[in-house]
C-alpha cells in the first residue's frame, strides 16, 4: 500500500474496500470441527473398564453361590400312554394314535411268538434285527431292492424265525418305514404284491386276508425242484399295517403247504400290530 500525497501536507492511506477498517471488529471465521482430545479417549476407556470390571464381578458372584433348584415339575411321574382296547368312543384318529404308539417301541415286541416245540433259527435272527444288506440279499437283485428301500425310508427291520417238526421252517419280517414324504410300508407291500401272480412265483392272485384289507396269502401253486433234493413247498404273506410291513415266509421241505395253517399265523401276527 504506498502513500499518495494530498492536501496540506498530509499523507493519505488507501484503504481497498475489502479490507476493514480500523476500530471495526474482524468477521469470525467458520468453526473448523473440534478433533476428540485425550480427553473423550480416556474417559471412553474408563467407561469400557467399567462395565467388563462389572461383568466379571457379577461371575465371580455366581460361581460362588450355590446353585438354584429348578421348580418342581407339576406331574411327578410321566407316563406314558398305552393303547387302548376299541370301544363305542373309538374313532379312526384314536385307532391311528394307538397304532403309532405301539410300533414307536421296541418293534421286536410285536414279533409273534413260535409255536411251542418249536426251535428258533439264531442263525436268522441274531439279536431279533435285520439290516437292510441283509434283508436285500435274499431278493434276486439285491442291489434294486436295496436302492428301493433307501429311498423309500427304511427305519428297521424286526425279525424272527423258527423251525418245527423237522421241515418247515418260518421267518417273519416287520419292515417299518419312516413315512415321512410318502406311504412306504404301503408302496412296498404293494410292489411285492404286483409280481406274485406271475408263474415264477404263486402263479395267482392270493386269497385275501379277513378284516386286513390289503393283507394276501400266496401258496406257491408249484415247488422248487432241484436235481438231488426233495420239492421244496412255499407260501409267503404280505400285508401292512400304518409304517410297517409284514412278510412271511413259510417253507415246508416235506409236503404242499396248509393255506389254513399259513393264514392263521398271518391272522396272529396282523393282531399284534
Amino acid at each position: 500500500m504506498q502513500p499518495t500525497p494530498g492536501p496540506v501536507g498530509l499523507l493519505c492511506v488507501h484503504i481497498p474496500e475489502d479490507q476493514e477498517k480500523p476500530g471495526e471488529p474482524a468477521a469470525p471465521e467458520a468453526a473448523a470441527p473440534r478433533r476428540r482430545g485425550r480427553t473423550a479417549l480416556v474417559v471412553g476407556a474408563a467407561a469400557v473398564l467399567g462395565v467388563l470390571a462389572g461383568t466379571v464381578t457379577g461371575y465371580a458372584v455366581q460361581i460362588e453361590r450355590e446353585p438354584t433348584p429348578l421348580a418342581p415339575l407339576s406331574q411327578p411321574e410321566l407316563r406314558t400312554p398305552r393303547t387302548v382296547a376299541a370301544g363305542q368312543d373309538t374313532t379312526p384318529l384314536t385307532v391311528s394314535a394307538n397304532r403309532r404308539h405301539a410300533t414307536d417301541g421296541d418293534l421286536r415286541q410285536l414279533l409273534v411268538k413260535k409255536p411251542k416245540g418249536a426251535q428258533t433259527d439264531r442263525g436268522v435272527t441274531l439279536d431279533g434285527w435285520t439290516d437292510v444288506v441283509s434283508f436285500a440279499g435274499d431278493y434276486d437283485k439285491p442291489d434294486r431292492q436295496f436302492t428301493y428301500l433307501a429311498e423309500h425310508d427304511i427305519r428297521r427291520i424286526a425279525t424272527t424265525a423258527w423251525e418245527q417238526r423237522g421241515g418247515i421252517f418260518v421267518t417273519v419280517h416287520l419292515i417299518q418305514f419312516r413315512d415321512t414324504t410318502r406311504t412306504g410300508a404301503a408302496n412296498w407291500v404293494s410292489a411285492q404284491q404286483f409280481y406274485m401272480p406271475s408263474q415264477e412265483f404263486a402263479g395267482h392272485d392270493g386269497e385275501l386276508i379277513e378284516g386286513s384289507g390289503n393283507g394276501r396269502v400266496y401258496v406257491f401253486n408249484e415247488p422248487v425242484r432241484k436235481a438231488g433234493y426233495e420239492p421244496l413247498y412255499q407260501a409267503r404273506v404280505l400285508a401292512y399295517r400304518g409304517d410297517v410291513a409284514m412278510e412271511i415266509w413259510y417253507v415246508d421241505n416235506t409236503r404242499k403247504i396248509s393255506e389254513k395253517a399259513v393264514t392263521a399265523l398271518a391272522e396272529q401276527q396282523l393282531g399284534r400290530l
